[in-house]
């Protein structure tokens, strides 16, 4: 049973990566800062949790946990700024010298599934299947 969720997050962790990548090298969208944030957060995972998987290590979550909760928080600042307007000032992506803002939404369905909130949400089912994990003896 472990070794399902281990796989479910590699999955997750995975498809997420390889989707970025798609968005900015294939479709050419433009990332910004907090993308690259995410970015840094969640390509790791997504070797980690690989080889966890097929060692059926469980106790990797001990170091992939804090790196899934740091991304989801990068994940939801970046969504609320483009979602909140008045927090468009604590952007860190105003100074951007490739001229890529924060809250610019290139992508949405259904009127607001974006990019961030499809980090945020990869990241929280990373995070909850990691913490329901049982450390195996």
């Amino acid at each position: 049973m472990q070794k399902s969720k281990l796989g479910a997050a590699w999955l997750i962790a995975l498809i997420a990566t390889l989707l970025s990548l798609y968005s900015s090298e294939i479709a050419k969208m433009p990332t910004c800062t907090l993308c690259w944030w995410q970015r840094i957060f969640m390509f790791p995972l997504a070797i980690q949790l690989g080889i966890a998987f097929f060692r059926n290590d469980s106790g990797i979550k001990f170091y992939t946990l804090p790196i899934a909760i740091l991304g989801a928080l990068f994940a939801l600042f970046h969504y609320l700024l483009q979602t909140i307007p008045s927090l468009i000032l604590l952007a860190p992506c105003r100074a951007d010298p490739c001229g890529v803002h924060c809250e610019t939404i290139d992508w949405q369905l259904f009127g607001f599934i974006t990019l961030p909130l499809l980090s945020l949400v990869a990241f929280l089912a990373i995070t909850f299947l990691l913490f329901i994990i049982k450390k195996s003896k």
